[in-house]
C-alpha cells in the first residue's frame, strides 16, 4: 500500500466510514507524520508529541476529508496545525514552569526551543503572522515547510493559484521582517 494512489484510495474508504481502512491508513502514514512534525519541531520528543496529536486528529476527523484535494495535502494541513499547536503548548508550559524546563542560563526564547534548545524562530514568526494575517499562514506553511506545489495548495484552500502566490509573497515578506528583528 505504500504508493500514493493506494493511500488516496484507502483515505477515501476511511472517510466513508471503513474502520479497517482507517486502521491501515494510520499504520502507513505514522512514520510520514513523524517526519513532517520533525520539520517543525527538531526535538524528537516534541515531534513525537505532535505526531501523536496529528494521528488522533486524522482518526477523529477523517470524515472531514472530502476529496477536493489529495489526502496527502489534507494531511499536511493537519500535521502543520498539530505541530504548531504542540509548539504553543510547550511554550505555554515553559512560561508556567520556567525553572523546570529551561537551563539556568535562559536562552533567547525567539530562537530557542523551550525543550531542547533547537532553533524555532520560524514558529514564533508564524505565530506573529497568524496574529496579524491568519489567512497567510497555511499557504506559507504548505509551500515552504511542507514543500507542496501551488496547484495542490490552491485546491486544498479553494483559492485561485494567483491568490495563493500573492498570499505566499506577503507571508514571506512578513516572516522575513520578523526574523530580521523588525
Amino acid at each position: 500500500m505504500a504508493d500514493g494512489h493506494c493511500i488516496e484510495d484507502t483515505a477515501r474508504r476511511a472517510a466513508a466510514g471503513d474502520s479497517a481502512a482507517l486502521d491501515e491508513l494510520l499504520a502507513v502514514i505514522g512514520p510520514q507524520v513523524l517526519d513532517q512534525c520533525a520539520r517543525f519541531l527538531p526535538c524528537r520528543q516534541d515531534a513525537e508529541e505532535a505526531a501523536q496529536d496529528a494521528l488522533m486528529q486524522v482518526a477523529r476527523h477523517i470524515d472531514r476529508f472530502e476529496g477536493r484535494s489529495l489526502f496527502s495535502t489534507w494531511l499536511h494541513t493537519v500535521v502543520a496545525n498539530c505541530a504548531r499547536q504542540t509548539y504553543r503548548s510547550l511554550r505555554r508550559r515553559a512560561a508556567e514552569r520556567p525553572s523546570a524546563l529551561l537551563p539556568v542560563a535562559v536562552a533567547d526564547p525567539r530562537t530557542t526551543s523551550v525543550i531542547a534548545g533547537s532553533r524555532l524562530d520560524l514558529l514564533d514568526a508564524l505565530e506573529r503572522l497568524e496574529a496579524h494575517r491568519p489567512e497567510l499562514v497555511t499557504a506559507l506553511v504548505l509551500r515552504d515547510v511542507c514543500q507542496l506545489d501551488y496547484q495542490e495548495i490552491a485546491a486544498q484552500l479553494g483559492i485561485p493559484v494567483g491568490t495563493l502566490k500573492s498570499r505566499i509573497h506577503h507571508a514571506r515578506r512578513h516572516v522575513r521582517t520578523t526574523l530580521q528583528g523588525g
